[in-house]
């Protein structure tokens, strides 16, 4: 999301179906990306992350007239097997995608939450890294606990518009401390 939009966090609700993305998937994932104005997004490179056991690709769907239903938005995570600078080895929440005239209604919290499920099976703790200015999602990811490390210009292979990087971590629940 674009710094200059609200930074406030309150979606109206919209029942989306959330899964694990398939090969078949890719195109309307692509379609997603280029009505959110987002640039090209390689899709080999999502193939790879579809069929890797160490990352997660979702999609969301919402049902519409008929009963195929829509794809709406999606999401995926990075595993790290090394640490870069302050950002450690783990699992982390990777960027999400949900179609301009969807945002807003709950999609991209359902797609955050199937996505820490899965990390929360494999890992005691979730990483996530943002653009300073990107206040709607930092807003959006403070709801599980979500809190600051470190800051810089770019963690393992993300770099930041405008050089300002935050990275942030949660513990899952129940996790001792």
């Amino acid at each position: 999301m674009r710094s200059s939009e609200s930074s406030s966090y309150s979606p109206s609700t919209l029942r989306a179906e959330v899964r694990p993305a398939k090969d078949s998937d890719l195109a309307h994932i692509l379609e997603v990306e280029a009505q959110a104005g987002r640039p090209f997004l390689d899709a080999a490179m999502l193939a790879e992350a579809i069929d890797d056991d160490a990352r997660l690709v979702v999609v969301a769907f919402v049902r519409g007239a008929s009963d195929v239903g829509e794809l709406v938005g999606w999401g995926k995570t990075h595993s790290w097997d090394y640490a870069d600078g302050a950002a450690p080895k783990g699992h982390y929440l990777g960027g999400v995608t949900v179609r301009p005239d969807r945002r807003r209604k709950g999609i991209g919290t359902a797609l955050t939450q199937a996505r820490l499920d899965w990390i929360w099976r494999r890992a005691s703790e979730a990483w996530y890294v943002v653009n300073a200015s990107n206040l709607a999602s930092i807003g959006l990811h403070r709801r599980w606990g979500f809190a600051e490390v470190a800051r810089a210009p770019g963690f393992h292979t993300t770099t930041f518009d405008g050089g300002a990087g935050i990275l942030m971590r949660t513990d899952r629940p129940g996790a001792p401390a």
